[in-house]
């Protein structure tokens, strides 16, 4: 939570150099990223508030992107919420996304997939499925986390799911696929789920063998299984590794698991797991995505993160350790950065990404709304939720915004980031600069921060309504910045800190519209 005034260990870092980022990157759990084989851009696949799919749309590896709500769950049945883990494949020249869904009762959770109409990933989708993931035709099994592999011109499903009726027993299984919807034969369990100790949920007599998050990964000739156990509640959560050493997949012999866990937490970055792995945008590195717990207290809060991987002499990924959070690191090879030419005008559609829980981000016919929900929450945590456009902006201009607070004074501010950069999920987590109104303080104030902390520089104190919509604006020449509300200005400031970076939007527990956001010349 940000402090009033200036927090004690705030320190002058100055802004980010454009090859360069820190985690975590967004808010989420278990992702799925792939490159698009039909441009030139990374498509994430998230569930929406376990009730729809969205597909997230970016250039770059680093960053979520736009957000594209392509399926919505029915209000009531058996697949109407819990929507778990969805994965984007492109098969066939047709798109097929495969999630796991409930009627909202977890022992009901069987595995679904979507197929597109067309080769638009964004476009519509039919729903095929369940996939019969029992051991019989009539009784069908628990499955969640269903991938496809594709091994000498056959096509696989593999998934983690119970053993029988609600057992709550989880273990990797794979199947034949007849095509991408439908499984061919019965499923094979690939191995025990506890195998080793550090397979358990916990440790003790009352920790138990848990597989799951099944995802392949491969390296010349060699096919590898990554999948997570433990508990994904707890920081005790990891990877392990199987490596498809035979010829059948369906033969449990074919299948060789590795000893020891080849991902797992540290002091600073705790409870990794369901993983996936993509290429950099020049094709030239490895990088591993996967989700990290918040805190250490049992339970599903994460955010996304990403690193680079190699890979051993004998073919295996060697995973290192996880990344902490705020640590500077190079970008993706063959990410590129770009430059906004004023003047522009967003309606906030599109053109930034989203650093906060999901539900706290709606895009409406007024405007863009940070800081509140209008569905069940899931796993949320609030972390001062901002925007961040793609594109630099350049070191002079004037941005203004248009804020809506819906006769709300509780809260701590909300207004516009400039100069920005090294964004991440965070409170304070960027560097940069912040003017913002605050309606429970009757105030405007401004501050910087250094990624972790935030200083106030100045504050102006005047009646603020609720009832009534806010233009604020900034302009920024050189060091000196010059603050306006409802075309009055308020105040000018002079600070070196940070002479670069793009623009924001930022809330800080108090919901907010945005609107008619412009960036001109000054």
């Amino acid at each position: 939570m940000p402090v009033d005034g200036s927090h004690p260990d705030y320190a002058k870092v100055g802004a980010l150099p454009d090859n360069q980022f820190v985690n975590p990157i967004g808010e989420g759990a278990d992702p799925w990223v792939i490159r698009d084989p039909n441009n030139e851009r990374y498509l994430w696949c998230f569930s929406d508030g376990n009730r729809g799919i969205s597909i997230h749309t970016s250039k770059n590896l680093t960053s979520f992107g736009q957000k594209h709500l392509v399926w919505k769950a029915p209000e009531s049945g058996p697949y109407s919420k819990e929507v778990w883990a969805p994965e984007l494949h492109y098969l066939n020249e047709r798109w097929y996304i495969y999630f796991a869904a409930s009627d909202g009762q977890n022992k009901n959770h069987l595995a679904y997939a979507l197929k597109s109409k067309t080769k638009d990933p964004l476009g519509e989708y039919d729903l095929h499925g369940p996939f019969q993931t029992g051991d019989t035709k009539e009784q069908n099994l628990w499955a969640i986390d269903m991938t496809p592999l594709q091994h000498k011109g056959k096509l696989y499903a593999l998934w983690s799911g119970w053993d029988g009726p609600e057992t709550d027993r989880q273990f990797l299984y794979i199947a034949e696929m007849a095509s991408p919807t439908k499984l061919a034969g019965k499923r094979v369990r690939i191995c025990d789920n506890l195998d080793y100790p550090w397979e358990k949920t916990e440790g003790g007599a009352s920790g138990r063998g848990l597989n799951e998050g099944p995802q392949i990964l491969k390296n010349g000739k060699h096919t590898y299984l990554i999948y997570s156990c433990g508990a994904s509640w707890l920081p005790s959560y990891k990877l392990g590794q199987l490596e498809l050493t035979g010829d059948d997949p369906l033969d449990p012999a074919s299948w060789r698991k590795r000893k020891g866990s080849i991902f797992q937490s540290s002091k600073e970055t705790f409870g990794v797991g369901h993983s996936c792995f993509v290429k950099s945008p020049d094709g030239s590195e490895w990088w591993h995505i996967f989700h990290a717990k918040r805190d250490p207290k049992p339970g599903w809060r994460r955010a996304i993160f990403v690193q680079p991987f190699k890979f051993h002499r004998d073919g295996r990924p060697l995973f290192g350790r996880p990344f902490p959070s705020g640590q500077v690191h190079p970008r993706p090879a063959g990410e590129k950065t770009s430059q906004l030419n004023p003047p522009y005008h967003s309606d906030l559609s599109s053109d930034h990404s989203l650093y906060g829980h999901h539900q706290f981000y709606q895009v409406t016919d007024d405007g863009l709304r940070l800081g509140s929900s209008q569905s069940k929450l899931i796993n949320d945590y609030r972390s001062g939720e901002k925007i961040v456009f793609h594109d630099q902006a350049p070191q002079d201009f004037t941005a203004s915004v248009t804020l809506d607070f819906h006769n709300n004074r509780k809260g701590r501010g909300a207004g516009l980031l400039f100069r920005v950069t090294a964004p991440s999920v965070g409170y304070d987590a960027h560097r940069g600069y912040f003017v913002g109104v605050k309606p429970s303080q009757n105030s405007v104030l401004l501050g910087k921060m250094d990624g972790s902390g935030w200083k106030e520089l100045r504050r102006i104190t005047l009646p603020i309504e609720v009832s009534k919509k806010h233009q604020l604006s900034v302009t920024g020449i050189g060091p000196e910045f010059t603050i306006s509300l409802n075309g009055s200005q308020l105040l000018t400031h002079t600070d070196r800190d940070y002479q670069k970076g793009t623009i924001g939007l930022r809330v800080v527990d108090i919901p907010t519209t945005f609107s008619d956001l412009k960036i001109t010349k000054p």
